[in-house]
């Protein structure tokens, strides 16, 4: 699955599991950019007691855990050459063996792999291997950025609306199709995440029932010349001003509440408050 950050390819590898066979069997997600080299083996292929200073148990790895299941790679073009040939060797044999053993085990997983990266490019310069390429590249799907589906972002809204009104404990918010039209000039670089970020804090700082266009805080909108107040704000630190004035009006001037709301402690709001002269 090849898509830019925050298109969704997780929840496409999700779906793709809960459509097959194995949909009654386990789903492990493994972020490859999250793992560093030293526990690439002991985190995909299990270890030993005693295989290494804190090996205090035997573990099954990520790949053994998932047998009969489905494994996930995110990011697997941030693998090392290294460490792709480990993970190629796995893949054609069907077999771990766990640190501190010589003991193969059979797995039998639904490989599904994601990277934001051009592997093609890669396999190019010589750093990715082309014939892991291969291996992984049965059925490839690419997930266009938001910028490129402008028509998915009303569908989009509604659905964070109905998950965050309802997180939030909220009356259900409806947006106007000016907001939606002022959404679609964005360029999203963050893509379906950021417009779920986008909605979540709409919901929680907007005082109406009908979100407007101002509630988004984008600063980077389109629009033939015309903007309003949050539109206009590009520095980050007016941003923030703007934002916490929002919300401490919002509780009436409660401190506690605003920051809580915000996410800060009291005193970390005192200072952003001193800092920008509220």
């Amino acid at each position: 699955i090849l898509g830019e950050n925050g298109t969704g390819k997780e929840l496409i590898a999700r779906a793709i599991h809960k459509a097959s066979s194995r949909h009654n069997e386990v789903f492990i997600s493994v972020d490859l950019g999250a793992i560093s080299e030293t526990l690439f083996e002991s985190e995909l292929f299990g270890f030993k007691k005693g295989a290494f200073t804190d090996a205090k148990e035997d573990r099954a790895g990520r790949f053994e855990a998932a047998n009969k299941g489905t494994v996930f790679l995110d990011e697997i073009g941030n693998l090392s050459f290294n460490l792709q040939s480990k993970l190629l060797s796995v893949l054609q044999n069907r077999k771990v063996v766990r640190l501190g053993t010589n003991r193969e085990i059979p797995i039998d997983v639904r490989l599904i792999c994601a990277t934001n990266m051009p592997l093609y490019q890669m396999v190019n310069e010589n750093k990715f291997r082309q014939d892991l390429l291969y291996r992984i590249n049965t059925v490839e799907i690419l997930l266009p950025p938001l910028r490129e589906r402008l028509e998915d972002i009303q569908q989009l809204v509604e659905h964070f609306l109905v998950i965050y009104c309802k997180k939030y404990k909220m009356p259900l918010k409806r947006i106007n199709p000016t907001t939606i039209r002022r959404l679609e000039k964005h360029s999203w670089p963050g893509n379906i995440r950021e417009l779920q970020h986008a909605v979540e804090r709409a919901v929680i700082l907007s005082e109406s029932n009908i979100l407007q266009p101002q509630d988004f805080f984008l600063s980077q909108i389109e629009d033939g010349g015309q903007s309003d107040e949050s539109d206009d704000i590009t520095n980050l630190e007016e941003r923030e001003k703007l934002l916490i004035r929002r919300v401490i009006d919002k509780h009436g001037g409660n401190i506690s509440k605003a920051a809580k709301e915000l996410g800060l402690t009291r005193a970390s709001l005192y200072r952003r408050i001193e800092k920008h002269g509220l």
